[in-house]
């Protein structure tokens, strides 16, 4: 049987097959047949599989990862609007993008903790633009998308030179979500 995905050579890394294909099964099936509440945007974001030589293309997975969350979260959205209404979904999103703002309305260069002595983190600079871009999007509805968040990309910096991954992780995986309650 053939995959879902493409795979890389053997001499290179992907997603284990096995893993992919059992995960977008159990996808498919409670999109089909299940409720919203069995899987969540959230669940398929953090979705990880095993790395395997001749694996699934990691590009191609999550590209369709990324469609999947979109699906879920438009599906939780349509199922909360016709519960609550539609005020109710936006006062919910409202409440998110208030939780962001802590962060957005802090000084540049300190938005986030450092990256400890001699780890890696995000270049602070590059950070910081992607909180302009979102502080201009909330405030003056400047275009950007959740996937311009997803597919931001950070250079690295040592220790103090730059912000610790996690946070910075967690910070951007809020603002996609509520990106994605919207678009």
């Amino acid at each position: 049987m053939a995959g879902m995905f493409r795979t890389v050579s053997r001499l290179r890394t992907g997603y284990a097959p096995e893993d992919v294909d059992e995960f977008f099964d159990h996808a498919r099936e409670v999109y089909e047949n299940g409720t919203a509440g069995d899987l969540s945007g959230d669940d398929v974001r953090l979705a990880a599989f095993d790395l395997v030589r001749g694996g699934y293309s990691t590009g191609a997975v999550d590209a369709a990862l990324d469609r999947l969350e979109a699906a879920f979260v438009a599906r939780s959205r349509a199922q909360n609007v016709a519960t609550f209404g539609q005020q109710a979904w936006m006062s919910h999103l409202a409440e998110q993008a208030r939780s962001l703002y802590g962060r957005l309305g802090r000084p540049e260069r300190q938005r986030f903790a450092p990256a400890q002595s001699g780890h890696l983190g995000y270049d602070m600079d590059d950070v910081d633009t992607l909180c302009q871009r979102l502080t201009a999007y909330f405030d003056h509805g400047a275009p950007l998308t959740a996937h311009e968040i997803r597919s931001a990309t950070f250079r690295r910096r040592h220790g103090a030179k730059g912000y610790a991954e996690g946070p910075v992780d967690a910070f951007c995986a809020r603002a996609i979500e509520v990106l994605l309650g919207v678009e």
